[in-house]
């Protein structure tokens, strides 16, 4: 899942971009409103985390031009104790919700995690595509009970599959979601980490849950779909 940070105070802004890449996120940051909003108009996120206070451009406005653009990505403000009208305002605005500081960094995952899944239309914590579970807070995968060891990368990208589950994505689409500006892997990553998941999902004679639409992309399902 890619995140963005819009947060003009160094220290929180580098504290929440270590600990939620070290969860599996790709993410980008900044610290200045405009170039905040040229990166939320401009890319595909599953979820913008805002702070509301910024340098440049105030997370208000900010908020208001990304609804006016038509995207609906998933938003959390970060607001002060005694920003109450602040917080109503974002909530009007189209906000998804709002946390205030300080805060753990814990409940801040949680949220993200919530708001991320709540994106792709899905509730329900676990997934399970057939045999298959893939629990999203606990950040694990199990086949059959047998627990799947996976990578944070490998993870991140078994998520996304299952959350478009049925739905064929592009390379494009996979490299977008899952990879920050800052990322300097080869574009051939994607194709890599997708084998590394099919082996470790699909062992032995195991039903394989991985699909590859020649010229378009890759689908996860219990069932190959017809072409």
């Amino acid at each position: 899942m890619r995140l963005l940070i819009i947060e003009d105070f160094e220290v929180m802004r580098e504290a929440l971009v270590e600990g939620l890449t070290d969860q599996g996120f790709a993410v980008d940051a900044t610290g200045d409103g405009k170039e905040g909003l040229w990166y939320a108009t401009g890319n595909d996120y599953d979820a913008i985390i805002l702070d509301i206070m910024l340098p440049g451009m105030n997370g208000l406005d900010i908020l208001r031009a990304v609804r006016a653009s038509g995207k609906d990505v998933p938003v959390l403000l970060l607001t002060a104790m005694d920003e109450v009208d602040d917080r109503v305002r974002g909530l009007d605005l189209g906000a998804d919700d709002y946390l205030t500081k300080p805060f753990a960094v814990a409940e801040l995952l949680a949220r993200v995690r919530s708001l991320t899944r709540r994106g792709h239309r899905v509730r329900a914590p676990v997934i399970e595509v057939g045999d298959l579970a893939i629990d999203t807070v606990a950040r694990t995968a199990s086949r059959a009970g047998e627990p799947i060891a996976l990578t944070p990368r490998e993870f991140a990208m078994l998520e996304y599959l299952a959350l478009r589950l049925g739905t064929v994505v592009t390379r494009s689409e996979i490299w977008e979601h899952l990879y920050a500006f800052s990322d300097e892997s080869t574009s051939n990553v994607v194709e890599a980490t997708i084998a590394r998941l099919r082996r470790k999902l699909s062992p032995g004679e195991a039903k394989p849950l991985i699909h590859t639409r020649r010229g378009f992309g890759y689908v996860m399902a219990e069932q190959e779909p017809a072409e």
